[in-house]
């Protein structure tokens, strides 16, 4: 079980005293990774008019662009929540960066009442992510729109 209060804490003492954001999510991305277990990919998804572009990550090469309401990113910007994929083969228009990747959740990060962020992590299991990774990582997110500069 992963304590995401502590992960959370480690976290913001990292980030609170920096003050560019590609840095922090950069280590944001490094922390997660190294802290929790059975991940390949850790990182962010920066929301330019709509279209998300890569940012920091952790892990094999990444997409670059993914559009608006495409694959599980996409729709988690269309529809401004977070989403849980207990196995992407089932999940309509899934983007297969990484072919090992067979779970996966994705979070909200917002700056002026607008989505800015996407925090996405995939996983090589099955149904890797429960309610708890949900919580704590919408935990983690808030500490993060705390900190955007």
């Amino acid at each position: 079980m992963i304590d995401y209060e502590l992960l959370n804490k480690q976290i913001e003492s990292v980030i609170k005293d920096t003050e560019y954001n590609i840095s922090n999510l950069a280590n944001i991305s490094a922390i997660i990774y190294d802290s929790i277990d059975n991940l390949n990919w850790v990182g962010f998804y920066y929301n330019v008019d709509n279209k998300l572009l890569l940012g920091p990550f952790q892990g094999k090469v990444a997409c670059t662009v993914i559009e608006y309401g495409k694959g599980v990113c996409g729709t988690s910007l269309k529809e401004n929540k977070t989403i849980v994929v207990k196995d992407v083969h089932e999940f309509t228009g899934h983007i297969a960066c990484d072919s090992a990747s067979l779970s996966e959740i994705v979070i909200p990060i917002h700056k002026d009442n607008k989505i800015y962020a996407l925090l996405d992590i995939d996983s090589p299991k099955l149904n890797r992510f429960n309610n708890d990774d949900k919580n704590g990582l919408e935990l983690i997110a808030k500490t993060i729109e705390k900190y955007l500069r």
